[in-house]
């Protein structure tokens, strides 16, 4: 486990988790810590098991072995405050096209007991917060795919997360869109203190991250910073160390 920012206490830590599906083993001995305010690259080509550790950490699926905690809480004893504490960004889209964006997340603060009249002075807030107050009312079908994504990323944010969990968030984006959503990201945990975890397999995305947890085959091969990650193999860029450490044909699937 990294000691990235020790003093802190985690928010989010796996700890040898393992996940296998019939003689596969997804996830073999995950372990990694998030502490409050972090920005943690969750790094892998295509097949590594960026997408059943997420489905662990959203209380999807359970882990075969290992232990996951949100907040100190534990995702198997106490899972209830645990997927309470985080706020997520699924990489297929979840929203209702035919409902209003305000409707939509009216849903959500609905289904965490929100008040609502609480629940639409936060809507409002992170609307305006995420530039889009002029869209509450529109469809979200309506919506430009980066826009979409913002409609997502502000219903993540209405139960107020220590963690937000984000993954593949920028699939299906263009370039402007997708290097837009990486800052806001970067911007709202350095304002909030939130912690995020951003899955992903492609490298430009990581290079301000404060961490790169690189995963090939289940395993964890790198837990570090990029500069540190690019020392360690002598390669000048992050991609050349992913290339490096997973293998042209895996990256490039």
């Amino acid at each position: 486990m990294s000691e990235s920012g020790s003093g802190a206490t985690p928010v989010l830590l796996l700890e040898n988790v393992e996940k296998k599906y019939g003689s596969i083993k997804a996830l073999n001995g995950v372990s990694f810590v998030g502490r409050p305010g972090e920005f943690i690259a969750l790094l892998g080509p295509n097949g590594a098991g960026k997408s059943t550790l997420f489905q662990l950490l959203s209380g999807l699926f359970t882990p075969d072995a290992g232990r996951i905690e949100v907040m100190g809480h534990d995702m198997l004893r106490n899972p209830v405050p645990a997927l309470a504490s985080l706020g997520i960004v699924f990489q297929q889209p979840t929203l209702d096209p035919e409902l209003s964006v305000t409707a939509n997340l009216l849903f959500h603060t609905g289904l965490h007991g929100m008040p609502r009249a609480v629940a639409k002075e936060r809507i409002a807030k992170e609307l305006s917060r995420l530039g889009l107050a002029d869209r509450a009312d529109s469809k979200c079908g309506q919506l430009s795919g980066g826009n979409k994504r913002r409609v997502e990323l502000a219903r993540a944010l209405l139960h107020e997360p220590s963690v937000l969990l984000m993954d593949e968030p920028t699939v299906g984006l263009d370039p402007a869109s997708r290097t837009e959503l990486v800052k806001l990201m970067h911007t709202l945990r350095r304002e909030r203190s939130v912690a995020v975890l951003w899955a992903t397999h492609l490298c430009e995305e990581v290079v301000d991250a404060d961490r790169i947890v690189l995963l090939h085959k289940g395993k964890v091969l790198r837990d570090t910073s990029p500069a540190e990650l690019m020392a360690s193999t002598g390669t000048p860029g992050i991609e050349e160390a992913f290339l490096s450490l997973t293998g042209p044909t895996e990256a490039a699937a």
